[in-house]
């Protein structure tokens, strides 16, 4: 048993807020040791971080990993380059933009580039609001940072 099992067992830990994509798909793990993994939350005041901590910290245990500790680092901060591609795959088909440079966002439901955003705000601080201008759908979409 040693990282590449600890690696295993995180794939299977969900984001609380998005259960779709795991902490490994939206890259809020940044490594893993022997003895530790280090986690960066999407943004410092996120409110899940304890929630996620507490969530990794499960499965460890689950798994025998009862000695490895969790490490939160906040620097460098954690940024949306750091989403797989399998996590932008499964934030679409979830029902999420993933977030992207152009100036519109991908309809998750019918594909639409006929977007727009509605308010910089969305269902958490990560995400703004939009809506498809050809199925009338409201959507979120993650923010680039």
């Amino acid at each position: 048993m040693g990282v590449r099992d600890i690696w295993t067992v995180l794939k299977d830990v969900p984001d609380p807020e998005i259960p779709a994509v795991s902490v490994l798909d939206l890259g809020i793990v940044r490594s893993v040791e022997e003895d530790r993994v280090i986690i960066t939350p999407t943004y410092s005041g996120c409110p899940a971080t304890q929630f996620i901590e507490q969530s990794i910290r499960d499965a460890l245990d689950a798994a025998g990993y009862r000695d490895v500790a969790i490490e939160t680092r906040l620097a460098p901060p954690w940024t949306t380059d750091w989403i797989s591609e399998e996590g932008k795959a499964k934030l679409l088909a979830y029902g999420i933009a993933p977030p992207d440079l152009a100036k519109s966002a991908t309809c998750p439901r019918c594909r639409s580039t006929n977007t727009e955003e509605v308010s910089r705000f969305g269902s958490t601080p990560c995400k703004a609001q939009w809506r498809c201008k050809d199925c009338l759908e409201p959507f979120d979409r993650f923010k680039c940072h």
